[in-house]
């Protein structure tokens, strides 16, 4: 019997896909599936990543095909057709793209032969299968790029040493991909470096027609973004090279190291290193007296998607000092990117080791917490595990009630903050993380 997952983290591909292509700006989706798809999917994804909202033409404005019983019996293209010609006509965009769901790919609507007949339309229109049945979220995002790295990118440019495509972080599912993005991308250009995010702050679609470019794509995952980036290579003759999200001053700089070391950069990370450290650390210094006088170094349990629970477990426990006991990697994984995950958790300065369990049922974290930790049996005396902060989604709310630990939200799904710029990557994304954990450990003063 397959594993069930109880209140999922992740939409379906299709709202994957659909959250990839809000993020582009001025592309416009034409969604062929099911009446209610586009509605559901946008409820999850707005409100689960910190609201982020519609968009452009977006959300509740997606235009879609909305196919019925009719449809499904005698075929979904003719519905399709229409559909195209009255985006066509009433919604302003730079490039359109067909997305499918579960039930058009199901019957064996030829989605292909019907956007053939729009090859001539300027702005341009593809088509990019995204059935749901395909994967989660992440795999949207992964079927997106491919897609248009394949269709929309184009072939044949020189390629430019100095330049660089970041993938990785997927929109919507990681609430705070626009602001790690921006930072990223603050430090890259640093070392003097030209940096297309697709997604970011001022980003347009020339930037991602122009993406062959680049000599090089960094992915800021062990599993996000790792397919597309091999279509990329595959297609427009690029490699890529693999490093984690990092958070704060340690993580950043073995990052930096890492791009400069492949793009021989290394005299000019240096550099950048001591500066931004000495910034970074005058900030830091603030905060010890409070953190000292006070007491604030704290048990912690993670919980979350695979860029943040190793990244965030490793910055509290070398950062701040503080003993992240138990971490839950919440995403569907098969064995091998398991245990490229896994060994993010090792060769810490610190030298602490949380226990990491890989489970995708939210139900099961609490009873990993009792592995982690003895249980109170009315012994005389009892260390007990406190005290403790939560860090995860809003799923781990009543974990956190039941233990009487505050809760910072900081992976999918966020419905109990707004998220705007806010970055956890980074120098920028460290200061921020501490601000926000020890803010709310002195919130009643």
């Amino acid at each position: 019997m397959n594993k069930f997952i109880d209140r999922p983290r992740f939409t379906c591909a299709l709202g994957g896909a659909l959250f990839t292509l809000r993020a582009l700006p001025r592309a416009i989706p034409v969604i062929h599936a099911s009446a209610g798809c586009g509605y559901n999917l946008y409820n999850a994804a707005n409100a689960g990543a910190g609201y982020l909202g519609g968009g452009y033409c977006g959300g509740t404005a997606w235009s879609s095909t909305n196919v019925v019983e009719q449809d499904i019996v005698f075929g979904g293209e003719p519905r399709l057709r229409e559909q195209i010609r009255s985006t066509l006509e009433l919604i302003a965009g730079d490039l359109y793209v067909v997305v499918t769901g579960c039930m058009v790919e199901m019957i064996g609507d030829d989605v292909s032969s019907v956007v053939a007949e729009f090859a001539d339309v300027e702005p341009p229109v593809i088509a990019i299968s995204t059935p749901s049945f395909r994967g989660n979220s992440h795999d949207g995002y992964d079927m997106i790029l491919a897609g248009l790295f394949e269709t929309y990118v184009r072939r044949g440019i020189a390629k430019r040493d100095d330049t660089v495509n970041l993938l990785g972080l997927v929109p919507g599912q990681d609430a705070f991909y626009k602001g790690n993005l921006t930072e990223i991308r603050r430090l890259l250009e640093r070392v003097g470096l030209r940096v297309n995010t697709f997604f970011g702050e001022g980003d347009t679609l020339e930037n991602l027609q122009n993406a062959s470019e680049a000599s090089l794509n960094i992915v800021l995952s062990d599993v996000y973004g790792i397919k597309a980036a091999q279509a990329f290579e595959k297609i427009h003759g690029a490699r890529y090279i693999s490093l984690p999200l990092p958070i704060g001053a340690a993580q950043t700089a073995e990052f930096l190291r890492g791009v400069g070391e492949e793009l021989h950069r290394t005299d000019a990370v240096e550099r950048i290193i001591r500066d931004e450290e000495a910034r970074y650390y005058d900030y830091v210094e603030r905060v010890a007296d409070i953190y000292n006088d006070v007491d604030l170094q704290r048990y912690a349990v993670v919980a979350g998607d695979l860029n943040y629970v190793p990244a965030v477990s490793r910055f509290i426990a070398d950062e701040l000092g503080w003993l992240p006991h138990l971490a839950v990697v919440t995403d569907d994984l098969d064995s091998e990117q398991a245990r490229r995950v896994e060994k993010r958790f090792t060769g810490w300065e610190s030298d602490v080791r949380p226990l990491v369990k890989f489970d995708t049922d939210t139900s099961a974290i609490q009873r990993y917490l009792r592995e982690a930790w003895e249980p109170d049996r009315n012994e005389r005396y009892y260390d007990s595990f406190s005290p403790v902060v939560l860090i995860g989604s809003v799923f781990e709310r009543d974990l956190a009630v039941k233990l009487g630990a505050p809760l910072l939200t900081v992976s999918f799904p966020v419905t109990n903050r707004i998220v705007l710029n806010q970055t956890y990557a980074g120098y920028n994304g460290g200061l921020s993380l501490t601000a926000d954990l020890l803010g709310i450990l002195i919130a009643g003063r």
